[in-house]
């Protein structure tokens, strides 16, 4: 999956088109945008400041798409640092509301395709530390360490899973204010309360004074 510049994804789509004997579309379809049996190109706006929220769901919807169809669920993403920072301000809502407490917790409570974004651009780094400090709430370099093995052998109980995954709740809600529906696919605790539970958007919200 390639997420670098329109220039390049509107001139795979007029070869493509090429191809067909017809002009590009104004706005490619993904079959369009693809260059080859592995490459597919996302990226349909010149400045990526200036993606909105359906824009960002459609290139995390195509990424996880490539994955699930990959025989062990694998994808490569290729992109700029600049393209990748943008995308992480644009999705900063559906990650990790630690970026404003600096507090530890257990689990992650999004989606994997928004974890491994996440993996993704921490290997910029200076691009990732221009995003802790200067765009974040709480405006610090967020550490990251991968779980030490014996803390792998230690499984929580349930009670300790869902206490950590409501702690999020909270935290969110004081960043970036009350949970809406566009939230709803990548918060897997707040999915799960939405469709399991039957909740609201605003009652998962107003767990935030009992949580707190």
């Amino acid at each position: 999956m390639s997420l670098t510049t329109v220039l390049a994804t509107e001139h795979v789509a007029r070869i493509n088109a090429a191809k067909r004997g017809t002009a590009p579309a104004p706005s490619p379809g993904p079959d369009n945008r693809r260059l080859d049996s592995r490459t597919s190109y996302v990226n349909l706006r010149l400045d990526p400041a200036l993606w909105e929220r359906d824009e960002v769901v459609r290139m995390l919807g195509e990424i996880d798409a490539a994955r699930q169809a990959h025989p062990r669920g694998r994808y490569h993403l290729d992109c700029s640092g600049h393209h990748l920072a943008h995308l992480l301000l644009k999705i900063g809502k559906f990650s990790s509301p630690a970026t404003t407490t600096g507090s530890a917790v257990s689990s992650s409570p999004v989606e994997p395709e928004i974890d491994e974004i996440w993996h993704h651009l921490i290997l910029q780094t200076r691009e990732y530390r221009a995003l802790c400090e200067e765009r974040l709430p709480g405006r610090f370099f967020i550490e990251h360490r991968s779980l030490a093995y014996e803390d792998y052998q230690q499984e929580p109980c349930r009670e300790q899973v869902l206490e950590a995954a409501l702690r999020w709740i909270p935290l969110y809600c004081a960043a970036f204010g009350a949970f809406d529906e566009g939230v709803l696919p990548h918060w897997t605790i707040v999915r799960f309360l939405h469709r399991r539970l039957e909740m609201s958007p605003a009652e998962i919200s107003a767990l935030e004074a009992a949580a707190a």
